[in-house]
């Protein structure tokens, strides 16, 4: 048996899953169920993540490690 690993876009995945459950061959795992605490995990971190790469692209500016200090 081979496994491969995709990288699907977030709009995509739906429907991506949807299909792959239909081909009889395919054998799909269960997803993992998160609490709510995890979950706000995930997307927290997600979001941080879009956020530098924003930043590397240059469309927003973080905040340096001394200005995040100044703010506790």
């Amino acid at each position: 048996m081979k496994q491969v690993i995709l990288n699907i876009p977030e709009s995509k995945y739906p429907f991506f899953m949807e299909l792959v459950k239909n081909l009889a061959f395919v054998k799909v795992p269960d997803e993992a169920e998160l609490n709510k605490k995890q979950q706000e995990f995930v997307d927290g971190t997600k979001k941080s993540l879009e956020q530098v790469e924003q930043h590397l692209k240059g469309e927003i500016k973080l905040k340096t490690a001394d200005q995040l200090l100044d703010e506790l």
